[in-house]
C-alpha cells in the first residue's frame, strides 16, 4: 500500500480548487481529509463538492481532530503567517499560496518554526518553475548548453479593474504586503530567478497611476545578477492586452515565453544565433511537454516529503522572490539602488514592505507622475 498523506485545505475561496485538482492527479498518493474557512457554508459546500471528509471554521481544532500530514494555505496572504506557524507547530508540512508572507521578517520567523531535521518544511507555490520547458532551461543553463546569460525581460502586464480592488484585503500593504510586484509579478520573477540564480542589485521606480489603492499599480526596475547578467523587470495591473512575457539572450541563443497565467511548451521558443549549426540546436527542445501547474509542483512536493528533505522554493530557495520584491519597492521609495546583502534585520523594508508607511499613493493628477 502507498504511504498515503492525510491532506488538509485552510481557505476554501477559488485558489483552492486549483490545490484540489493537483491533489486529485496525485491519486493514491493523497487523500483530503478536511477544508477549513471562515465562512463555514463555503467550507461545507466546497467539502461536499470534493467529497472532503470534514468542513472546520477553526485551524486548531482541524488539526487537532483530523491530524493531516500536509497542509495546503489558500487564504489571502495576510493570514498566510498565523496558518503556516500552527501548521508546523502541529507537525503538518505546508504548502503556502504565494505571496509567502508580508515581509521578509515573517518569511524567517516561519523558516524558524520548521524542523530542519527532516520536516516539516513549509514550500510556496511558484508552478511556473516547474514545467518541462523551463526545467529543460534550467538545464541547458547550469550546463552552459547556450552559453552564458546576459540579457533578461521579465514583464507582468496584467489588467486589474476597480471590481478587483474593491475586495477589501486588495491592495493594501497590511493585508496584501503590496501591489502587482507583490501579488501578481512575483510568479514571473521567481522563474526568472530560479533559472539565473542570485540577483546583487535592484533599481527600481513605481506609481499608483490609476487605481484606488494602497500600493502601487506598476512598477519598473533593472536587476543585476551575481552571474553578471542585467534584466529589466515590469509589473503593471494597467494593462489590457495582457501578457506573461520573459526573454532571456545568451552567448549562443535567445529563448523566450509569452503567456499569461500559464504555459506548455508551445509557449516557448529557442532561437539561435547566426552559424549555430542545425545538428546542435535540434538537442535544444524539451523532450516531455508538461504544462506549469499546480499538479506538476504538488508532484515534487509530494516526493520532497516522501524522501524527507526540503522541497524547491522554500527556504533560502523561496526566499529570493520575496527578497527581490522587497529591494525593489525600498529602490523605489528611497530612489536608492538596493543590494540584496542589504535586506538584513534593522533595515525598515525588512519588517514592512512600505518601510513603515513611507509610501503615499499620490495620483500623477495630484502631483504628476513618479
Amino acid at each position: 500500500m502507498p504511504n498515503v498523506k492525510r491532506v488538509a485545505i485552510i481557505g476554501a475561496g477559488a485558489i483552492a480548487g486549483a490545490h484540489q485538482q493537483a491533489y486529485a492527479a496525485a491519486g493514491d498518493r493523497v487523500e483530503i481529509v478536511a477544508v477549513v474557512d471562515l465562512d463555514i457554508e463555503r467550507a461545507r459546500s466546497f467539502a461536499e463538492k470534493h467529497n472532503v471528509q470534514a468542513s472546520f471554521i477553526d485551524i486548531g481544532t482541524m488539526l487537532a481532530e483530523t491530524a493531516p500530514d500536509l497542509v495546503s494555505v489558500c487564504t489571502p496572504p495576510g493570514a498566510h503567517r498565523e496558518a503556516v506557524l500552527a501548521c508546523l507547530a502541529a507537525g503538518a508540512w505546508v504548502w503556502c499560496e504565494k505571496p509567502p508572507v508580508l515581509s521578509l521578517a515573517e518569511y524567517d520567523e516561519l523558516a524558524a518554526a520548521e524542523n530542519d531535521e527532516g520536516g516539516p518544511y513549509v514550500g510556496y507555490v511558484f508552478q511556473h518553475r516547474f514545467g518541462s520547458a523551463a526545467r529543460t532551461l534550467r538545464q541547458q543553463i547550469a550546463e552552459q548548453t547556450l552559453g552564458r546569460p546576459h540579457v533578461a525581460v521579465c514583464h507582468t502586464l496584467w489588467y486589474r479593474d476597480a471590481a478587483y480592488y474593491a475586495v477589501p484585503w486588495r491592495g493594501r500593504w497590511e493585508t496584501e504586503g503590496g501591489g502587482p510586484a507583490m501579488g501578481h509579478g512575483i510568479h514571473q520573477m521567481d522563474l526568472m530567478l530560479s533559472l539565473l540564480g542570485d540577483w546583487h542589485e535592484v533599481r527600481a521606480m513605481m506609481g499608483t497611476l490609476d487605481r484606488e489603492v494602497e500600493t502601487e499599480d506598476v512598477s519598473v526596475a533593472t536587476v543585476s545578477f551575481a552571474n553578471g547578467a542585467l534584466a529589466s523587470v515590469v509589473n503593471s495591473v494597467l494593462s489590457p492586452r495582457q501578457e506573461s512575457y520573459l526573454r532571456f539572450d545568451f552567448t549562443d541563443a535567445t529563448v523566450e515565453v509569452s503567456h499569461l497565467y500559464g504555459y506548455d511548451n508551445t509557449n516557448w521558443t529557442w532561437t539561435p544565433r547566426d552559424g549555430i549549426e542545425p545538428e546542435r540546436v535540434a538537442t535544444w527542445a524539451p523532450e516531455t511537454d508538461e504544462a506549469s501547474s499546480h499538479e506538476a509542483q504538488a508532484r515534487i512536493f509530494l516526493d520532497a516529503m516522501d524522501a524527507g528533505v526540503r522541497p524547491p522554493a522554500s527556504g533560502a530557495d523561496g526566499r529570493r522572490s520575496l527578497e527581490l520584491v522587497t529591494g525593489l519597492y525600498q529602490s523605489a521609495i528611497t530612489g536608492l539602488p538596493v543590494r540584496r546583502s542589504d535586506l538584513a534585520p534593522g533595515n525598515p523594508f525588512y519588517q514592512n514592505l512600505d518601510g513603515g508607511g513611507r509610501y503615499t499613493a499620490a495620483r500623477p493628477a495630484e502631483e504628476g507622475s513618479r
